[in-house]
């Protein structure tokens, strides 16, 4: 079976721990390469995950030519330079979300990408991917749960490390952007459209000025989505999103754990059947998602557009926060 052979630009603890692990299990991901700033770093992982190929640079690795496509797992502020890049260099990319530190950024790449349509990009938002939130989308869309009006999101941890980079500013550090990100998207991804007026709440931390949690309610016209993302909170996380006749909690929508069934709750009226899904792994999906549509050469999953359009609400959130400030 042909595969698709993947670099991996970074020793990111996503990429080592979850990512390249997964992908390594898919059907159509051959993990040919792993690039490093530090060549020390990249042998040491690439032994442990049994990578045959490293780089000391993301330059090095670009320029090898039976590499056919790269994953980004860079901090926040480097996505956009380096996917650009990586399109220059004939790669096709899957860059980690947030796909960048604005709007105009991600705007600025996919004007980018368009100057090479053979190549495919998208941002990785596995969660898309996994089966419950298909079937979540689909009970939503086929009126299952009545008409769509409200979905309320929660998702937080606790990490005040200095070090980390999500803990720094000046990157693109904070909750909104490491995982705000995901409570906006599902929300634009179940309501099917983009939110029409949208009001933010933000509490920096004094020390490392990023936001440690912010709430947001997103108006889509026929309904509205609430949000509470944090990184000083207890770990949590949980979806609800209500219908004028029904319900669906997912109980782990976003770190949907590879080696357990997760499960959603779908209430009609009095009644509330438990739905269950078979042990999958959304990074091995994600990977194989993408690879299919290099070799095939069909759409992504999720374009490019709506990375924009996700980054457009994020800086909406931090707009509407200012204001109320």
């Amino acid at each position: 079976m042909e595969k698709v052979k993947w670099g991996i630009m970074s020793t990111a603890d996503i990429g080592a721990v979850k990512v390249i692990p997964a992908m390594q299990r898919s059907t159509l991901c051959d993990i040919q390469a792993l690039a490093s700033r530090s060549l020390e770093k990249a042998e040491a992982l690439a032994a442990e995950l049994k990578i045959p190929r490293t780089f000391g640079s993301y330059e090095e690795l670009l320029d090898c030519k039976d590499i056919d496509a790269v994953y980004i797992p860079l901090p926040n502020h480097l996505h956009v330079p380096w996917s650009i890049k990586a399109l220059e260099a004939g790669k096709h990319v899957l860059c980690e979300k947030p796909i960048a530190l604005s709007a105009a950024e991600a705007q600025k790449l996919l004007e980018a990408s368009k100057k090479h349509p053979d190549l495919k990009i998208m941002e990785a938002f596995m969660y898309r991917h996994h089966p419950q939130w298909q079937k979540a989308k689909e009970l939503v869309d086929s009126g299952d749960i009545g008409s769509l009006k409200t979905i309320q999101s929660f998702f937080s941890y606790y990490n005040t490390d200095p070090a980390d980079i999500r803990n720094m500013a000046d990157i693109g550090g904070g909750g909104l952007m490491d995982i705000g990100c995901y409570t906006i998207s599902l929300a634009r991804f179940i309501f099917g459209a983009e939110p029409q007026k949208v009001s933010g709440l933000m509490e920096y931390d004094p020390k490392l000025e990023v936001d440690r949690i912010t709430s947001a309610i997103l108006d889509f016209g026929s309904g509205k989505s609430s949000f509470t993302c944090s990184t000083q909170l207890v770990p949590y996380q949980r979806v609800n999103i209500f219908g004028t006749r029904g319900r669906i909690e997912i109980e782990i929508p976003f770190n949907a754990p590879p080696d357990q069934p997760c499960r959603l709750w779908h209430q009609t009226g009095d009644q509330t059947e438990e739905i269950s899904f078979p042990v999958c792994d959304q990074y091995t999906l994600q990977g194989d998602l993408f690879s299919e549509a290099i070799l095939n050469d069909t759409a992504v999953p999720t374009p490019l557009e709506d990375a924009v359009a996700n980054m457009k609400v994020i800086d909406a959130v931090v707009e509407s926060a200012k204001i109320r400030s």
